[in-house]
């Protein structure tokens, strides 16, 4: 956590990955604390205004009361629900629709009736450089070399990638790609996606699990999933 005083009673707190965020929401958030990184000595009781910004540029402002002195900062109580405070901090921004999603029907049908005449190495050679609308046809077939060359297109979306965690076609191949991109495993519906499908292999599961909110590993606890993936999540609760 980067943070800035930029006035006596005003501090901009940064945040600068999810796990970050999620940490701090586990340890005080949660129970509306906060622990402000400074060197600063503020005196307790001290009413602030705290900006906190999250690692995607979402931010939520905050009055906050200085309650204790810690080592290296200052602990405060937060007014505002934290769970909305969460969802802002993780709010990522809204990427413009491309135009080549919005082509006419038309057009979408020549497309596909395209993409369903070529071969599949073909379809392997256009799906690493497809377009959005070639990519939503792509993703549909089961040929798991078609999905590893989606993998490699630069301009896959998140929202792509979550569609693949999700995929019955799923391979241990194509979900050991997605796990060794950082950028998309930072995608909490990427990790979600990826441990709630029977195709993603176990090791993999038992490497996410612990990334989870802890409501989502509750869940995990009481489903009928993988026994060792259910016991995982239990020990994980008990270890609070």
């Amino acid at each position: 956590m980067k943070v800035v005083r930029s006035h006596p009673d005003e501090f901009t707190a940064l945040f600068e990955s999810e796990e970050e965020v999620r940490d701090e929401h586990r340890t005080n958030l949660a129970f509306g604390a906060l622990r402000l990184v400074t060197p600063d000595d503020v005196k307790t009781g001290t009413v602030l205004r705290v900006t906190l910004r999250g690692p995607w540029g979402g931010e939520v402002g905050v009055r906050a009361s200085v309650v204790a002195p810690l080592p290296g900062g200052i602990a405060l109580a937060m007014e505002g629900d934290p769970e909305k405070i969460l969802a802002q901090l993780l709010a990522r921004p809204v990427e413009p629709v491309p135009e080549e999603a919005e082509q006419p029907l038309a057009q979408r049908e020549n497309i596909w009736d395209r993409i369903r005449g070529l071969s599949q190495i073909d379809k392997i050679l256009l799906a690493s450089r497809a377009d959005r609308t070639e990519r939503a046809l792509l993703l549909q077939d089961n040929d798991p070399r078609v999905l590893l060359s989606i993998l490699r297109n630069p301009r896959l979306t998140v929202d792509e990638v979550i569609r693949l965690a999700k995929s019955s076609f799923l391979t241990f191949q194509i979900a050991e790609v997605i796990m060794q991109s950082a950028p998309w495993m930072a995608s909490l519906d990427v990790r979600r996606g990826l441990i709630h499908n029977p195709k993603t292999p176990q090791a993999f599961s038992l490497r996410i699990l612990p990334t989870l909110p802890d409501a989502d590993i509750r869940a995990i606890a009481k489903s009928g999933m993988n026994a060792a993936l259910k016991q995982a999540a239990l020990r994980r609760l008990q270890k609070g």
